[in-house]
């Protein structure tokens, strides 16, 4: 191959997605793994799922072998220009609404709910009871 590498922005191997043309940024460099979505061991969507972004902590984080890292070279065609990748945003979980701590209210009902109907089961069985043996 020649000296120059090739580099490509983030769109340009975004755009190159599907089963029929697939490219993945992997620390920094631009792989066509389109010829290896068929033999890929984890199947072939693990790879498209990886489209668009910048793949190396997915791929990092299956933990591949010394050899699956040697096979990336007749895959490479070039460098990302990492300017084009987005910074990684700090994950800030949604607000929720404040707890309220204090449910006596709500807790007072629920508990009359159930009991209410049991005492006036337990007033019905012991009138009849009464009734019964008077």
């Amino acid at each position: 191959m020649g000296g120059e590498r090739k580099v490509y922005t983030l769109a340009e191997v975004a755009e190159h997605n599907d089963s029929k043309d697939c490219w993945l940024v992997i620390e920094g460099k631009v792989f066509n793994v389109t010829k290896f979505l068929d033999d890929h061991p984890g199947g072939d969507d693990v790879l498209l799922s990886a489209t668009g972004k910048d793949a190396t902590d997915d791929f990092e984080d299956v933990g591949h072998s010394s050899s699956a890292r040697a096979m990336m070279d007749e895959f490479y065609v070039g460098d990302i220009d990492s300017s084009t990748i987005p910074s990684k945003v700090k994950y800030t979980p949604p607000k929720q609404p404040q707890y309220n701590q204090d449910k006596t209210p709500e807790f007072i009902i629920k508990l009359l709910q159930f009991l209410v109907p049991l005492l006036i089961l337990g007033l019905a069985v012991g009138i009849r009871f009464y009734t019964r043996s008077a």
